[in-house]
Parts: C-alpha cells; sequence; structure tokens
C-alpha cells in the first residue's frame, strides 16, 4: 500500500528511509531514480553522501513509528546485517568462529516496518533465507563487471521480476591455489587475487568512497535504482488511475 502522502507530494521528490545504510550503495540508487534519502546506521558514516543519522537502526524506526514521522517517508529500505548466513562468507565465519558474531534482525526488521504500513524493501544476500525472493538481481544485468547477486523483499507493493543474463564468464582470483581469469571482479574480502579498489570502484559504479569495507558490503547502485525507478512508475499509474 502506498501512503497518501506519497501521492500527494507528486511535485516533490519523495523522501526514502534508508536503514543499516553503510556507506551509501544503495542510496545513491534511489536517489538517481528521483528519491531523496535519509540514512541510519550504528556506525559512523563520513562516506555517506546524503541525510545521516548515527543510529540503531530498529529502535530509531520504533521512534518514528511511535512519534508519527514516520509518514514523512513514502519508502523503506533496509538491508540487514547478514555476514553470519551470506554464501560468500559462512564458511569462512565457521571455520574462525565467526558465524554466531553477526547478528541476524531480519525478522525484528520486517516486524517494524510491517508496522509502518510503508512500502518497504529487504535487501540480502544469497544464503538468507528469512526473506521472500521478490527480485533477485545480477551486475551482469546492469552491465556491471561484479556478478554480485542480492535478493529483495517487497512489502506492501510488487515489481515485475526480470530474467536472470547468462554469465559471461567467471570472477577473477583464486580458487584453491589456482588462478583464474575473468570478466567480472570479486566484490569481496581481500588478498587471493581480489580486485584493487579503483578496480572495485569502477567495476561497482560507487566513486565516493574508497574504504574497501564499504565496497565489498555495498549494492550497486544500479540495483536499487532500478528498484526505485519501477516503484515510482508504480505511483504514477496508481494516480493516473
Amino acid at each position: 500500500m502506498t501512503h497518501p502522502t506519497a501521492i500527494r507530494r507528486q511535485s516533490d521528490r519523495l523522501l526514502l528511509l534508508d536503514l543499516y545504510c553503510c556507506a551509501g550503495g544503495a542510496a545513491t540508487g534511489y536517489h538517481r531514480a528521483g528519491f531523496d534519502v535519509h540514512g541510519v546506521d550504528i556506525a559512523d558514516r563520513p562516506n555517506y553522501p546524503f541525510t545521516f543519522t548515527r543510529a540503531n537502526a530498529l529502535e530509531h524506526l520504533a521512534d518514528l513509528i511511535g512519534t508519527g514521522e514516520i509518514r514523512r517517508y513514502a519508502m523503506v529500505h533496509a538491508s540487514p546485517p547478514c555476514q553470519g548466513k551470506c554464501t560468500l562468507t559462512v564458511g569462512t565465519n565457521n571455520s574462525r568462529g565467526w558465524g554466531g558474531a553477526h547478528e541476524d534482525l531480519v525478522i525484528d526488521t520486517r516486524t517494524l516496518l510491517d508496522a509502518t504500513d510503508l512500502p518497504y524493501v529487504i535487501e540480502q544476500p544469497n544464503g538468507q533465507a528469512e526473506i521472500r525472493k521478490d527480485l533477485t538481481l545480477c551486475g551482469e544485468m546492469f552491465g556491471l563487471d561484479v556478478i554480485r547477486h542480492r535478493n529483495f523483499e517487497l512489502g506492501n507493493w510488487t515489481a515485475q521480476r526480470p530474467a536472470h543474463i547468462q554469465h559471461r564468464g567467471r570472477v577473477r582470483g583464486y580458487r584453491h591455489g589456482t588462478f583464474y581469469d575473468g570478466p567480472y571482479v570479486a566484490a569481496y574480502g581481500n588478498g587471493g587475487g581480489k580486485p584493487t579498489v579503483p578496480e572495485l570502484q569502477a567495476a561497482m559504479g560507487i566513486t565516493w568512497t574508497d574504504v574497501r569495507e564499504e565496497l565489498t558490503e555495498a549494492i550497486p547502485p544500479a540495483y536499487s535504482e532500478f528498484i526505485g525507478l519501477a516503484f515510482l512508475a508504480q505511483i504514477t499509474a496508481g494516480v493516473a488511475a
């Protein structure tokens, strides 16, 4: 369901709340689609390119609901911590005793998002079984030099699921001591033939941060731009109807 405020503000940029925002990969895509964005993260994010609040995301969202300030927003995006179950890191996490060190906040996040009655998006990597995979996006769909599959649950709205495009080859790097070349760079971890920071920035389409950790945790802005445009098209169609 789209809140009436979102429809009344046709001449303005709609406001989106970006929870667990990291350095702003998702935020930049939504901004390009036509939103203004407010980010929230428990860590300081000096590279975040939009309005930022340092806070516990769940507590901040609960406060917005309690005060009614949540009605300022047309949509919410959330990327809860995922390292404990991500298929790219779960083996390493378990072998080093890290698997239980990362919080899984998907269920608590969804509960609060449902309480907002606003359209929302929850983003997670492959391996996270707690979300409904309404959209699965891949860098190849947008001509990027990363694969970086990401799944998105859409709450209170829907979007057409794009077809997955066949990959052009391998991800460049070492596997079990053997180096493999390929058209994609590995946008996670360090060592093992991983890309340089400039290579990673170019592949992801992220130029405003050169912090490797932020780059490896981000989603490419092309993904959220696609989602944001789909949502705005649905709003426009609803108003026209």
